[in-house]
């Protein structure tokens, strides 16, 4: 994807100083924020090779997923902050850094217990590389076009990326091995680590003795509980004694940390963001989508390969079209948010990524990828376009530089745990309609029975998804206003 270098790219003075390449220290930014996500997908297409290799158990396998998730969804917040607080661009580096280690550690793993260790450090530095990205985008770049057209980029990449994902992973899995979808991590990151300083201002010197102890305990310990409450319930059921626990766990460190923040003078999450309503949209939208149309990559992936037959490469190509149209949506709306404002491209958006899973909840082990599947897909990465760039825009536009790191790193929350969220929702609609369909009198025998019960559970999971889309557009009509500006 290639990067402007526009000179009309502008830097905001009051944050930053020294931008003499704007184009590069874009791509610098986005470079290591679709690192990131890549992650997220580009090792499910290893997972059957990573079961063998290392001889992980149906349910331990995963955990290669979950280890990442779990401390990259815990650690969001405290890692927003502190770029607030020790420096942006130098946690930027630090992370990425970390990130690449982890990777590189990762692939030479000989035993399950050192793959899962190493995606748990991956998992620490994405919580800090991702939102200081976002935040290094947002002070770097001055409010108005240039802003927006760098967001557009940004939201572009964090959109596109988990499709990539999936090609990228095919294409390392068919012809190299399960080990270069990490691998491939160490020399981007050793590349970003060192053209970052060069290409991205300093920024400003915060006090490091600032962060708010409490409040990054509880936020820590009250998100991992919250997550691992939703990746239980998506395999023990919601009802599993330890489900309840961890959202009961979560509940209460969570209110314990918006006690701690209301009493604060130095806040890890200053409450002040939320008084904006359009901000507090931009979240809750994200949050929904996220659970709407994140869980369909995990569906359709396993429809493409399982019930269509196709390889792990064939399948990675499958979902280029949603790349695409991300991409050149997200380029679409930065340049017209200007004149219509966000709501319209937010209730365009979340309305096309409903008829898209609309779309996807009628196929059949006899649907064809080009007449049943493209459409559906092509849908929701326009969909997802015209949403990904209004909703950073709006999350992030009037915040103090102070704050900027704590937004950003709300806005990765809320897709976090609205994938996660999401997934465990949809694979409850997905296991009831799957064994209705799997005990209903005069079913046919054999794979054809396995084919349809996968599309019958996969068709209820994508319907539910519909309606989460649908309550995004309520969230987008009631919060996200056209006269408002976030301050």
């Amino acid at each position: 994807m290639a990067i402007s270098t526009d000179p009309s790219f502008t830097v905001d003075e009051s944050s930053a100083s020294g931008l003499t390449h704007p184009g590069l220290a874009l791509t610098v930014i986005a470079a290591a924020q679709l690192m990131v996500v890549l992650d997220a997908t580009i090792v499910n297409i290893a997972l059957p090779h990573i079961h063998r290799a290392l001889h992980f158990s149906a349910t331990g396998l995963s955990w290669v997923l979950n280890a990442y998730t779990l401390v990259f969804g815990g650690l969001l917040l405290l890692g927003g902050r502190m770029g607030d607080l020790f420096g942006r661009r130098r946690m930027f580096c630090l992370a990425v850094l970390l990130f690449a280690a982890a990777s590189l550690a990762g692939g030479f793993a000989q035993d399950k217990g050192w793959l899962l260790a190493m995606r748990a450090l991956q998992g620490v530095g994405g919580a800090v590389a991702s939102p200081t990205a976002l935040s290094l985008v947002a002070t770097t770049f001055a409010e108005g076009p240039a802003r927006n057209r760098a967001f557009g980029v940004y939201a572009a990449v964090s959109g596109a990326g988990a499709a990539m994902g999936l090609i990228l992973g095919g294409i390392l899995v068919d012809f190299l091995s399960w080990r270069w979808v990490l691998f491939v991590n160490a020399p981007i990151g050793v590349a970003i680590a060192l053209a970052a300083p060069r290409l991205i201002p300093h920024g400003r010197r915060r006090d490091v003795g600032a962060l708010d102890i409490p409040g990054a305990l509880t936020s820590t310990g009250g998100m991992a509980a919250l997550v691992y409450g939703f990746i239980h319930a998506a395999t023990k059921g919601w009802a599993s004694q330890v489900t309840v626990e961890s959202f009961a766990g979560a509940a209460i460190l969570l209110i314990g940390f918006l006690m701690i923040e209301a009493t604060s003078d130095r806040p890890l999450m200053p409450l002040r963001l939320f008084r904006n309503r359009t901000r507090v949209g931009s979240y809750l939208v994200m949050l929904i989508l996220g659970a709407a149309v994140f869980a369909m990559f995990y569906f359709l992936t396993q429809y493409i390969q399982q019930v269509k037959g196709f390889t792990p490469l064939e399948a990675g190509f499958c979902f280029l079209p949603i790349s695409v149209c991300i991409v050149t949506t997200a380029q679409i709306a930065s340049r017209v948010i200007a004149k219509i404002g966000p709501q319209p491209l937010i209730l365009t958006g979340t309305t096309l990524a409903g008829f898209g899973l609309l779309v996807l909840s009628s196929l059949t082990p006899a649907s064809s990828y080009p007449l049943h599947v493209l459409p559906g897909i092509i849908l929701i990465g326009l969909g997802m376009g015209c949403v990904f760039v209004p909703i950073t825009v709006t999350a992030v536009s009037g915040v103090s530089d102070e704050d900027s790191g704590i937004a950003s790193a709300m806005l990765n929350v809320g897709q976090q745990v609205g994938g996660t969220l999401g997934l465990s929702a949809l694979v409850t609609v997905f296991s009831h309609a799957a064994q209705s369909a799997a005990t209903h009198p005069g079913n046919r025998r054999g794979a054809a029975l396995v084919d349809h019960v996968f599309s019958h559970g996969a068709d209820a999971a994508y319907r539910a998804g519909a309606v989460f889309a649908l309550v995004g557009l309520v969230a987008a009509l009631v919060f996200v206003r056209q006269d408002q500006v976030p301050q």
